[in-house]
């Protein structure tokens, strides 16, 4: 029996039917991106900017520390980069992180940006990529979008 099962994992990695470790869903991933924001662009009102935010879901069985971590976009900009403080996601939840201020909850959080106009936005309203990376700077997941026909997308 052993032999028949090997053999059968053996056809099916070799068949391509397996997925290799590697190829894993990640247990934490964005989900969405809300990148035009009601309002935008003007000069960077508060409640304009937190209408732009990215979502982060913990899509395992496992509470995990986001202590850390990091999200960005494409450009290369250093205040284009939010790092998590202490934060633990638990199991199933999501968290979503506004651009504008705020008051951190359990369940959001804020990039803190204000008082640069239109430079205060991190999503362009066109296309644009979010990336999650963990605490040693391993990307996690990415999320890209090339649309000025939508408000958000679905990753």
């Amino acid at each position: 029996m052993r032999v028949r099962v090997l053999l059968t994992v053996a056809l099916l990695t070799a068949a391509g039917l397996t997925q290799p470790a590697q190829a894993q869903a990640p247990a934490v991933r964005i989900t969405k991106i809300f990148y035009d924001s009601p309002g935008s662009p003007d000069n960077g009102a508060n409640a304009s900017v937190n209408g732009e935010w990215i979502q982060i879901r913990n899509v395992s069985k496992k509470a995990v520390s986001l202590r850390g971590w990091t999200v960005r976009d494409a450009t290369k900009a250093a205040d284009h980069v939010y790092t998590f403080t202490a934060f633990t996601l638990k199991p199933g939840k999501t968290v979503t992180l506004r651009s504008g201020k705020g008051t951190n909850t359990a369940t959001t959080r804020y990039w803190q940006r204000s008082g640069q106009g239109t430079f205060t936005y991190i999503w362009n309203q066109t296309s644009d990529t979010g990336y999650l990376h963990n605490a040693s700077g391993k990307l996690v997941d990415s999320c890209s979008y090339n649309s000025s026909r939508d408000d958000y997308v679905i990753c």
